[in-house]
């Protein structure tokens, strides 16, 4: 039996993409917090403060800081500074990415036919999504390579490593371009004692689903789409010292979406 397996107290974790109240970011925070866990929290704006009061409000100990995860050296900033405030990261959890603050899907150039979507718009889902993750992940390895302990969760999609959307090729490509980042971490460092898996999680009733989004998630087997706690709970098992001997694995959370042959 493995002792204390759930229990990440005197663990400090690195959330990204944590600004909205209703976003999976958010709910994986409250998850770790819950565990024992210190949560730094970032997204790209200063809204990340109020979640840092929601998540002290819970009682759990929590920092925040605004955050241009595209940018090496901010990231670099980032993580020093996380240190200092919290002590060395033990688990991220790279969740920032999907579209630009203020653009839904669909709406910012980045959706439509391939043939029709311009390379700065294509370069621009890429360096949101697989470029954050890598420059994230790669800020944190070096000490829990010192440290042989590690727990690193990319949140991926359903759409690119499972499925794919009508006229979403930027976004498919980079979600499915994190999953194999993740196995290839997850082979080479596994002899640190650092796991690292994704999640790809299909409809999901966060603040900025649509209704389009909504109307899919009923016809799943699951009749509904998840809400963000659900999908937290997935990624706070894969970050527990009890999932020591789960790396370079793809955890889907779609309600069966992917596996039915039929929609209601």
């Amino acid at each position: 039996m493995i002792p204390n397996a759930f229990d990440l107290d005197g663990r400090t974790a690195l959330v990204t993409g944590a600004g909205s109240p209703t976003g999976i970011g958010h709910a994986v925070a409250l998850a770790l917090g819950s565990l024992g866990a210190t949560v730094v929290v970032t997204s790209t704006t200063d809204r990340i403060a109020e979640r840092v009061n929601q998540l002290r409000d819970n009682g759990i100990t929590a920092h925040g800081a605004p955050a241009d995860l595209t940018d090496p050296v901010a990231v670099d900033r980032l993580i020093a500074w996380a240190t200092t405030q919290a002590g060395p990261i033990d688990i991220v959890v790279n969740n920032a990415g999907m579209t630009s603050v203020g653009s839904p899907m669909g709406t910012n150039g980045e959706a439509g036919a391939l043939v029709d979507m311009s390379y700065e718009h294509w370069r621009q889902a890429l360096t949101r999504n697989i470029d954050t993750t890598f420059l994230v992940t790669r800020a944190v390895l070096g000490s829990m390579i010192e440290r042989q302990w590690g727990r690193i969760v990319n949140v991926a999609s359903l759409s690119g490593p499972v499925m794919a959307m009508r006229d979403e090729p930027a976004y498919a490509a980079a979600k499915a371009a994190m999953v194999g980042l993740t196995r290839s971490v997850a082979v080479d460092h596994a002899k640190h004692g650092i796991t690292c898996n994704a999640v790809a999680p299909g409809w999901i009733a966060t603040g900025s689903q649509t209704e389009h989004e909504a109307h899919q998630g009923d016809v799943t087997p699951a009749g509904r789409s998840a809400t963000p706690d659900e999908v937290a709970a997935m990624v706070a098992m894969l970050c527990t010292p009890g999932a020591s001997y789960t790396t370079g694995q793809c955890l889907v959370i779609d309600g069966g979406n992917s596996v039915a042959e039929e929609r209601a």
